[in-house]
């Protein structure tokens, strides 16, 4: 990285570079000692400063004592430690825009190759025949190009310390060995939520997507939304990226574009033909990317109605919205240790701009929704299963039409 730098960003840039090393040694030396969290330095481009100055204000009222690392909610500690590692940018004049995860993120991308490969040919081969099916076999579809956006999940930098995590084979072939782990399925929900949504007004459905990770995950997000462009489930979809680079493998606004680009100039014919595709997409604006600062702040989503309210209308504005991966999930149930047969609705706290699903591999030690016995189970099978990766949930919520 710092020969990289130097060629691409001058001599300046490499002392520029020092600097941010030493921000983020900083950091180390105040995670592993326990300091107090500090407020965030008001730099250039840092718009968000205020807002996570006065959510430490606020913490340190609650508690009545200086948070520190090792003694405040690890989903607080969490997010601020990457807004630091942003901040360290921030305090450059040539790297503030730098993404220090691009690198990972790409070579996900590039290892993962013959699994997008393999998945876009099928995803081509099977809209090809999209005329010829009925609305059962639709229905079956459905849930299966829902199920490789669910399991697309696994890959993930930031629960594997930055170290390779990508998919080598097409998650399709591997669709009957992991719904064993499903558990909670609500397909049938948001299939007949679509349903109603096209038998209401067929012109004017919307999807919103919160995606989690770059490389293959990504594609997975893309596979499904054009699967339900294609058989007209969806007019449009609307992808919610970070706008700051964020647990190392989150998808950026460069992300979603560099994809394309990827998939544009490839040598595969499907690659190629959905890269162009998805970029026409983009410019029709029956896909659409829209960003905003509170993906990136230590809130969880029962406050984003008061801290982000044009956002919370925005989301409103959508059919439904499905919120991909674990941190999504953390900030859906405010990271609690919920008893987990607490029912999904009950655990979102009154977040309810509109319908939504999660679309989760657990990966953290949260978790709603199950009925007696499956927690006990889970763990007898696996004593890591919160935390593996290998269990899954699909979880609908519909709060939204009881106030309707």
């Amino acid at each position: 990285m710092h020969t990289t730098i130097k060629q691409e960003y001058g001599s300046t840039a490499e002392e520029e570079l020092k600097d941010v090393i030493g921000g983020m040694s900083k950091l180390r030396n105040e995670l592993q000692t326990d300091k107090p969290i500090v407020p965030m330095e008001n730099l250039p481009l840092g718009n968000d400063t205020s807002i996570w100055n006065n959510y430490l204000e606020k913490t340190k009222a609650l508690y009545g004592s200086e948070p520190s690392w090792f003694k405040s909610a690890w989903l607080y500690v969490e997010c601020y430690m990457y807004r630091r590692i942003y901040q360290s940018f921030l305090s450059s004049t040539l790297l503030r825009e730098i993404d220090p995860f691009r690198e990972q993120k790409d070579q996900g991308f590039f290892s993962s190759v013959k699994a997008i490969d393999g998945l876009l040919s099928y995803l081509q081969s099977t809209l090809k025949k999209i005329g010829e099916t009925d609305k059962d076999q639709l229905k079956v579809l459905f849930e299966q190009f829902t199920e490789v956006d669910l399991w697309g999940n696994k890959c993930d930098l930031s629960i594997s310390a930055g170290a390779d995590n990508f998919q080598t084979i097409s998650p399709l072939a591997q669709l009957d060995n992991y719904r064993p782990f499903v558990l909670v399925d609500n397909m049938d929900d948001m299939w007949e939520h679509l349903q109603t949504a096209n038998a209401e007004s067929p012109e004017s459905v919307r999807l919103d997507i919160i995606v989690d990770n770059a490389g293959f995950e990504l594609i997975t997000d893309l596979v499904f939304a054009e699967f339900v462009i294609s058989t007209k489930l969806v007019k449009t979809v609307v992808f919610h990226p970070k706008d700051i680079p964020w647990f190392v493998s989150d998808v950026t606004v460069r992300d979603i574009r560099w994809t394309l680009d990827q998939l544009f100039d490839s040598e595969s014919p499907s690659m190629a033909h959905f890269g162009s595709i998805w970029k026409g997409r983009l410019i029709t604006g029956q896909w659409q990317i829209h960003t905003h600062p509170f993906w990136t702040l230590p809130h969880d989503y029962s406050e984003m109605q008061s801290v982000a309210p044009n956002l919370y209308a925005e989301l409103g504005k959508s059919n439904l919205a499905i919120f991909k991966g674990d941190l999504n999930y953390r900030k859906l149930v405010s990271d609690r240790q919920w008893v987990t047969t607490t029912k999904f609705d009950e655990a979102l706290r009154g977040f309810c701009p509109t319908a939504l699903c999660s679309l989760r591999t657990l990966k953290a030690d949260v978790v709603v929704g199950l009925k007696d016995g499956q927690a006990k189970k889970a763990e007898k099978e696996n004593s890591q299963w919160m935390v593996s990766g290998e269990y899954a949930v699909i979880q609908f919520s519909n709060i939204k039409s009881k106030f309707t």
